[in-house]
């Protein structure tokens, strides 16, 4: 197999993920490391002849992305036409768990409850907020009332002290 980059280990597929499949496949059959190496080697070198076959197909009907069809096409025309129709089962089950996904990702179908009773608390929650929010307005003009009235009392108490101490200084000046 040849890597562009020399680093092989760049180019293969997870050893973990191929002993899981051996496992799978072959339960009772003990396979040796040197095999499974070959299993991985082949694997990639199998991918990159598809892909790049694929990649040739796609790129002869002037589109920028590889779609399943073209891997089809490939399988076909590199002589693996017998796997075609397991091929597109196995697409047509990850289109399935695909859509699965989407739909099990949806927060409201999780949720189990109907749209309308979502709407029907949000709008109640937003009530409350807008409830909460004139209370708090109540409170800051009541204690910026309360504040004017103190400062009021506070400037008329100041002026009544001013007013008796300069009264009180007249007395004392006519005493004199």
């Amino acid at each position: 197999m040849a890597s562009s980059s020399g680093n092989d280990d760049d180019l293969t597929i997870p050893r973990a993920a191929i002993n899981k499949m051996i496992k799978e496949t072959l339960p009772n059959v003990r396979v040796a490391n040197d095999a499974r190496e070959l299993v991985v080697n082949c694997c990639t070198e199998f991918i990159h002849l598809i892909s790049s076959e694929a990649n040739e197909i796609c790129n002869k009907s002037d589109k920028k992305t590889i779609s399943p069809e073209h891997v089809i096409n490939a399988l076909e025309s590199l002589g693996f036409a017998s796997y075609i129709t397991e091929v597109k089962d196995v697409l047509q089950e990850c289109k399935s768990v695909a859509m699965k996904r989407r739909k099990a990702s949806s927060r409201l179908e999780n949720l189990g409850i109907p749209e309308e009773e979502l709407l029907r608390q949000q709008q109640e929650l937003f009530a409350q907020a807008r409830q909460q929010q004139a209370e708090l307005a109540q409170q800051e003009w009541l204690q910026m009332q309360q504040a004017a009235q103190q400062a009021q009392m506070a400037a008329a108490s100041a002026s009544a002290a001013q007013q008796a101490s300069s009264s009180q200084d007249e007395d004392d000046e006519d005493d004199m």
